[in-house]
């Protein structure tokens, strides 16, 4: 079946749709999800359920979790202040992914989309009867009010990619949005970019005078399963189920949202919060402490059989966690520096010494996934790179992608040392009488780690220790978590650890991690404004194929990878859990999400027999 055909035939299934024949064109595709490169989506028009869930899973009893830190706002779309644990739960968009599918956005708010084959526009159809968790009703003048906040008052880097893509926004009726997108925008993700919006209520911005870009601690209306209940400042966040949720009979949300509360624990840090567990102040761990996986476990709880220990499978792109040089600063501007540093992280002696031989080495921006590049570049991947290559570091286009360095059995590895010391040299930081590097203004090379917490603690210090060998002035800096989060946010740091998230179907989303436009933003913490990585970003965005996206991410991954603005850390391909007995999932989790908070549920047996046996109260 054609592809337009396929998606007449979705429209003729929908049965229920009542768009007015006055918005339908004559050439337009009208349909129920959209993907990304015009494959059918898995589910049918008239699905029941998503595929990875259970729909007959009972409703009831909370799920409680542990966070660390501080929060003193509810606003998740500002960089000012900390906003709580799960401040955007109330909110849901036009359309939504499921943890079992790349590259498809089914409706939720609206029930039908309707756009030509350029895309250059779309109507979303909202469903009937949503409400806000306030009672008011939602309609198209509060998704277009929400998308002016996201272009006028959202983070910088997400204005650049709306302003990029959105022409303009019009209520046609209280049910029907339109979006008109700019002729040079890339086509391929329009529709996805508009469709992922938040959707919040102008009639409470309008009232309270409320800003997306300020602190608060209202979150507001949202139209979502959750709204806040009560929170404890610094102590604890709890939200609730709403019972009058519009959507609690929707296919999308069949089988999901099953714990009528969610319970946020904050500890100091990650020891209290760990004892915190134990003790049963909270009931689900998703343990990322491997001397605690591998040695904490075996108290009480676990031994009389109260605690479920279990490593499930996650399918997930790794999350490329990595030490991340500030290139604001001049004395990371020379690759060589920050090569040299990045050799005297050994890791695979942290991992059999203080890992556990649990993690393996991230390399690619895209590690566990077919899009990491390998090898040579190929003929593709060169017609792209090689019109860039005057603005290409040394490599990119004759030698195998950078990997991490390796190391020895031993915490310093002298070979790496040599090296490192080698590239020093040549970028002028030679070594003093004191054994310190100083460059020919006499500066000594100092760097210094910002943490948040001691449980990093174990992994830095020989870090630094194998820089001071080196002659770099290293330290670790401890800050709180207030300190933390303003040093970071306007980039008064030198390394910092950071997360850089890709996907399997990446977009505009490149943009704020990684162009140019979000230089000065939150996500691109390492300050890199690169016009190869730019150009490569439009590439990724522009591709109109799964085999073009696989070329240009491949592409950008390898000058993503030569810039070397960080020292790559590690990576498990599985979920290590512990929760106490009363939780239950459904016998195969989707490869995309562990959720816990979605589509597990609470057992009441469970839970009365661990209450009768003094586990919980």
């Amino acid at each position: 079946m054609a592809q337009r055909d396929f998606f007449v035939g979705m429209t003729l299934a929908l049965a229920a749709l009542a768009a007015p024949a006055a918005l339908w064109a004559e050439d337009t595709i009208t349909s129920y999800a959209i993907t990304t490169f015009g494959d059918p989506p898995k589910l049918p028009a008239d699905f029941k359920h998503y595929d990875y869930v259970n729909p007959d899973a009972p409703k009831g009893g909370e799920m409680s979790e542990a966070t660390y830190g501080t929060f003193d706002q509810f606003n998740p779309y500002t960089v000012k202040g900390t906003a709580a644990a799960l401040s955007s739960i109330g909110y849901e968009s036009m359309m939504e992914g499921t943890a079992d599918e790349v590259g498809t956005l089914y409706c939720l708010l609206c029930q039908s989309l309707e756009y030509p084959k350029d895309k250059a526009w779309v109507i979303f159809t909202l469903r009937p009867n949503i409400t806000f968790s306030d009672g008011s009703p939602m309609t198209a003048a509060d998704v277009a009010f929400t998308t002016g906040l996201f272009r006028d008052q959202g983070l910088v880097s997400f204005q650049a990619v709306l302003t990029k893509f959105l022409d303009k926004v019009e209520v046609i009726d209280p049910t029907h949005v339109k979006y008109t997108f700019k002729p040079d925008s890339p086509p391929r993700d329009r529709i996805q970019i508009v469709g992922g919006l938040s959707v919040m209520s102008k009639a409470w911005f309008e009232k309270t005078g409320a800003r997306l870009d300020e602190t608060r601690m209202d979150p507001g209306p949202g139209s979502g399963p959750y709204m806040l209940d009560r929170f404890d400042s610094n102590q604890r966040v709890i939200y609730k189920r709403n019972p009058n949720w519009w959507g609690k009979d929707l296919p999308n949300n069949v089988g999901r949202y099953n714990f009528d509360r969610l319970r946020i624990e904050y500890f100091g840090d990650p020891t209290a919060a760990f004892e915190g567990f134990k003790s049963g102040a909270y009931l689900f761990r998703n343990e990322n402490s491997s001397k605690n996986w591998a040695t904490g476990y075996d108290f009480p709880a676990i031994q009389k059989g109260w605690v479920v220990k279990a490593e499930l499978p996650n399918g997930n792109i790794a999350n490329n966690q990595a030490f991340v040089f500030n290139l604001r600063r001049d004395k990371f501007q020379d690759p060589r520096v920050r090569e040299a540093i990045g050799l005297m992280f050994n890791f695979e002696w942290s991992n059999a010494t203080l890992f556990y031989n649990l993690y393996a080495r991230i390399n690619s921006f895209w590690e566990n996934s077919t899009l990491a590049a390998t090898g040579l570049p190929s003929p593709e991947e060169l017609a792209l790179l090689e019109p860039l290559k005057d603005k290409l570091p040394p490599g990119v286009l004759d030698q195998p992608p950078v990997m991490a360095p390796v190391s020895g059995p031993r915490q310093m590895d002298r070979g790496n040392l040599r090296k490192a010391s080698d590239l020093l040299d040549q970028a002028g930081w030679a070594v003093g009488s004191d054994g310190m590097r100083r460059n020919a203004k006499g500066e000594t090379l100092k760097v210094e780690f910002l943490e948040q917490d001691n449980a990093f603690d174990r992994v830095i210090n020989p870090f630094v220790e194998n820089l001071r060998k080196l002659g770099v002035d290293a330290v670790l800096q401890h800050v709180d978590d207030a300190q933390y989060v303003r040093r970071s946010r306007s980039h008064d740091f030198d390394i910092i650890t950071d997360q850089f998230p890709t996907g399997e179907e990446p977009g505009s989303g490149l943009i704020q991690y990684f162009g140019s436009q979000g230089v000065n933003d939150a996500f691109n913490s390492m300050g890199l404004a690169d016009p190869a990585v730019d150009a490569l970003i439009e590439k990724v965005m522009q591709a109109g194929s799964k085999a073009e996206l696989t070329i240009a991410v491949k592409a950008l991954d390898r000058v993503l990878r030569a810039t070397q603005f960080r020292v790559p850390e590690w990576y498990k391909n599985k979920d290590t859990v512990a929760y106490f007995d009363l939780y239950a999932h459904p016998q195969t989790l989707p490869p995309y999400a562990l959720g816990e908070m979605d589509f597990w549920w609470y057992d009441a047996a469970k839970a009365d027999a661990l209450k009768a046996a003094g586990a919980i109260r």
